[in-house]
């Protein structure tokens, strides 16, 4: 397999740092994503899109999503009275395409909007960073981290796209009925440092992940659930959810992703979790082989993003699939107007499977939309969101 040994090398030293000699699978999916040197999203392992790439999102398939979410914004930016400067906040933004489609766009249809625009990136990875920079280095963009923005500065969006589902997630598992946490350990047998991660279980790490499920109604110790069942607690996207809105004075925070309410994700019949890896455009469900050379990512709990976002007082606006959400955007539209174009054929064939793709509930189309807000008076709160119409 194409681990990267001196990623499994440092995984096995800081096991062995550790009192119990052992880490929580969080902790792992931490250091193979995100070592400062070896992690894939910190070296140049980490690739997006369909050439060479491990997966693509949606901005790798047009400029459309990136133009659709700039009409959203532009009207987000006239709810609140188009402040200046309304304060665009991308976190996690891959290879700038997306910035680079909603830029390009309301700096042709929207030079006001633009004027007053403030694009900001955070992003942990040097690489992707790097190549933002490149693909951006035309437009009036930021980077920084979030310690650089002070609390209840930003009048505006933070959103991101395919962001949350890769937060190193908590594992557990049921056992005789009890709530028991998956931990990672070494097999002292095997000679292959690569080779040589096991899973282990025991009483939790933390009482947060009882205190979890709690939050979201979930009843492990109901006879719906058998031993055995096990899934992911992503404890890391309610403090990042935290920090958003501590950073955000008035405005909206929209999260685009797979993944499923809580009734849905913790269904007793999904009993195996939804963790997934990547690898040149395949996926399993193996985060033990390549190393530092493949993605691994947990489905979005969207119940928990609502809760949560409601204990730090982010308001919640709507839950919609992305395919409802891009069509009352204007991407229908779009699709009927391909029949009046003078192209070729192939490259209008290209386009509508593109626009096709971006819409397909069995794919991109069912991700969910997730829109939260803060700070908004009644008046801004009642003006309905252009995402979220839909025609009649």
């Amino acid at each position: 397999m194409d681990s990267n040994p001196a990623l499994c090398a440092a995984i096995a030293n800081h096991i062995t740092a550790t009192p119990q000699q052992r880490i929580t699978f969080a902790q792992f999916m931490e250091m193979v994503l995100y070592h400062p040197e070896y992690g894939y999203y910190s070296s140049d392992a980490v690739k997006i899109g369909f050439q060479g790439g491990d997966f693509f999102t949606s901005p790798n398939l047009c400029s459309d999503f990136g133009e659709l979410l700039a009409e959203q914004f532009l009207q987000m930016w006239e709810i609140l009275g188009k402040p200046v400067p309304f304060s665009l906040v991308e976190m996690g933004a891959g290879q700038g395409l997306l910035a680079l489609h909603i830029l390009k766009y309301h700096q042709l249809h929207y030079p006001d909007f633009f004027i007053a625009l403030e694009y900001i990136i955070i992003e942990k990875s040097p690489t992707l960073r790097q190549e933002q920079q490149q693909r951006l280095q035309d437009f009036p963009v930021r980077w920084c981290k979030f310690e650089d923005i002070p609390p209840n500065a930003i009048a505006g969006c933070f959103f991101s796209n395919e962001l949350v589902d890769a937060f190193p997630v908590h594992q557990f598992i049921l056992e005789t009925g009890e709530l028991q946490e998956i931990y990672v350990t070494t097999d002292s047998n095997q000679k292959e440092t690569c080779s040589s991660f096991v899973e282990v279980t025991g009483e939790p790490s933390t009482l947060q992940l009882a205190e979890h499920l709690n939050l979201l109604g979930i009843n492990l110790t109901q006879n719906t659930y058998s031993d055995g069942y096990r899934s992911e607690i992503n404890l890391a996207a309610l403090d990042w959810l935290s920090i958003v809105a501590d950073r955000l004075q008035r405005g909206y925070v929209l999260t685009i992703d797979y993944g499923y309410p809580a009734n849905r994700y913790y269904n007793p019949r999904r009993s195996q979790g939804t963790l997934q890896c990547y690898y040149h455009h395949r996926f399993h469900d193996n985060p033990y082989i390549n190393i530092g050379r493949q993605d691994i990512t947990a489905h979005v709990d969207f119940t928990a993003l609502e809760r949560w976002g409601e204990k730090c007082n982010l308001k919640n606006v709507s839950f919609i699939q992305q395919g409802l959400f891009l069509m009352a955007l204007g991407l229908g539209d779009r699709i009927a107007a391909l029949s009046y174009q003078k192209q070729a054929l192939s490259q209008l064939i290209q386009r509508r499977d593109a626009l096709h793709q971006l819409i397909d509930p069995t794919g991109l189309g069912g991700f969910g939309v997730l829109i939260q807000s803060k700070g908004l008076d009644k008046t801004e709160i009642s003006q309905p969101l252009k995402g979220l119409t839909q025609p009649e």
